[in-house]
């Protein structure tokens, strides 16, 4: 017979009657499954720290958000944001789901092209691209969406030494009532700057403009952002017909929809705040349809919605290694994983359960990480059971740049692993060890003796 922990006697107050503006304590309930996988498993066969990736969630949420728009608008595409996570299994499951690749380095246009997307529908941001990078892209004919002058003049320079034609868009920074602005992309749309841009490449004939983007922002909480971002794209695209009888193939809103994660600070979770996917598209759409295009001349609406996608999909499994008490008297437990492995708890609040039934005892905590830093925090403040030594932790919504911002510092990165629609594990990114971080060193040989 297993013996019973002791947990010495207390105190608590109970909260009756109508909710309270604390509302009730859910965040420490036991999670001791992941789409059907028990948790203990996983940590026993891959170990710990441990990523776990939902292939069902992934595709839920696609096919969800994907069916929000369409039905709203006819003609949506959307295009995975790659540096919210190039997982390559990650990325071919929207691949697979129909979503182009939205790109903003030469490393992740080479990543989209080895992960077998077509050249034509990868879209490549982001403020620097080199000659030899640009090049790729056109010879590739994908969509290349001008950040600055220089850039555009490089790509004037580039099509009449090498007599090609790419097919352009420009980004657009703008003011949709957010501050502090989003303007160090792209070409201002209030002081002319977008215009002057658009009327350069449509007199210049090698260049096919094609489109307009902008990227308002990150985790955008207001829907009205985006009609006021749709509005003056459309402005733009109308006058381009006007003036230059030139219909304009699309509008690219960019990303920046939120997950349900529960920024720092928040007076209530993010499940509470954040709005729906419906009312983006609602916002979005509105200002599309009411804006008089003729039916052919209606823009293929591009999406490069990244994080609402995928955070609810990606879990951090983790282990208790001590427990101690801080000098001013507030419980601190230590996990096995930090912010090397969890890059977003520096603005999230993310939700913490463990991964095993508990007794009635709670108390407030610190959670903090393995790495000799003191800022090496999971969770400042946070109401748990009693953790031990060898408990399991499960840390929700770590899908978006957890895996892209991770740092091989002090620890090694641990395993991902996948859980596809039937419920069977795969390892999707091995465990790194100190043969691989050491692979691309060299020492010189002076340097390879020494007596201590």
């Amino acid at each position: 017979m297993e013996k019973i922990k002791y947990e010495r006697p207390v105190i608590q107050k109970m909260n009756t009657g109508l909710m309270n503006k604390f509302g009730t304590r859910t965040e420490y309930e036991p999670v001791t499954h992941i789409e059907s996988v028990p948790v203990k498993s996983l940590i026993k066969d891959y170990g710990s720290p441990l990523y776990v990736i939902s292939e069902k969630q992934i595709r839920r949420n696609f096919q969800n958000a994907t069916r929000i728009f369409k039905t709203r608008y006819p003609k949506v595409q959307f295009a995975w944001s790659y540096k919210t996570n190039y997982m390559k299994a990650v990325c071919n499951i929207f691949h697979q789901e129909g979503s182009w690749a939205e790109v903003v380095s030469g490393y992740e246009y080479e990543k989209a092209l080895g992960n077998g997307v077509p050249g034509n529908k990868i879209i490549f941001n982001g403020p620097v691209k080199t000659d030899d990078e640009l090049i790729k892209a056109i010879r590739n004919n994908s969509l290349i969406h001008i950040d600055n002058n220089d850039e555009l003049f490089s790509l004037i320079r580039l099509s009449e030494e090498h007599n090609l034609k790419p097919r352009v868009a420009i980004r657009v920074n703008m003011d949709t009532g957010i501050y502090p602005k989003w303007d160090r992309f792209g070409f201002n749309f209030e002081n002319g700057q977008a215009w002057n841009a658009i009327t350069r490449i449509i007199n210049t004939r090698n260049l096919e403009f094609v489109g307009l983007h902008c990227h308002i922002g990150t985790f955008m909480l207001a829907p009205s952002a985006y009609a006021i971002a749709a509005t003056k794209l459309c402005e733009l695209a109308w006058n381009i017909k006007e003036k230059y009888n030139k219909v304009i193939q699309y509008i690219d809103l960019g990303g920046g929809f939120p997950s349900s994660n529960t920024l720092k600070g928040a007076y209530l979770p993010g499940s509470d705040t954040v709005p729906s996917i419906d009312q983006f598209a609602d916002a979005i759409t509105d200002v599309i349809l009411g804006y008089s295009f003729k039916q052919e001349d209606l823009p293929l609406l591009i999406l490069e919605t990244g994080r609402a996608l995928i955070d609810d999909a990606g879990f951090l499994l983790g282990t208790v290694i001590a427990s101690k008490r801080l000098s001013d008297g507030r419980r601190a437990t230590v996990l096995d994983f930090g912010i090397n492995n969890l890059f977003t708890s520096f603005w999230y609040d993310h939700k913490v359960s463990p991964a095993q039934a508990f007794g009635d005892y709670t108390e407030e905590m610190v959670l903090y990480g393995p790495l000799c830093m003191n800022i090496d925090i999971v969770r400042e403040s946070i109401t748990m059971p009693l953790l031990e030594r060898g408990n399991h932790l499960v840390v929700h919504k770590i899908g978006a740049y957890n895996l892209t911002q991770w740092m091989q510092f002090i620890t090694l990165r641990p395993n991902v692993v996948l859980i596809d629609v039937e419920n069977n594990t795969h390892i999707i990114r091995k465990a790194e060890t100190l043969e691989y971080i050491e692979a691309l060193e060299e020492v010189p040989e002076h340097l390879k003796k020494f007596g201590v």
